[in-house]
């Protein structure tokens, strides 16, 4: 889109509200700063544990060696 008058699209700094002298804000004029919300999420009573449970990595420990205890009786018969 362009503009067929000629005129400067952006607003003359000298009549803009708001604005200082040198382009500087007042204080009041820009909106608060977001608030915290340190307690806005629901209160967690129950922790769960964190990593991998016991179960899962007997199941797989025991796999792998199955699996290396062939490969060498494999590898031995050769």
């Amino acid at each position: 889109m362009s503009q067929t008058n000629g005129s400067n699209p952006d607003p003359d700094p000298s009549r803009t509200t708001g604005l200082e002298p040198g382009g500087g804000v007042p204080p009041g004029e820009t909106p608060p700063a977001e608030g915290s919300t340190p307690g806005a999420g629901p209160d967690e009573s129950h922790n769960p544990t964190t990593g991998w449970a016991k179960a899962p990595l007997i199941i797989i420990l025991a796999i792998v060696v199955l699996v290396a205890v062939g490969l060498l009786g494999y590898a031995l018969s050769l």
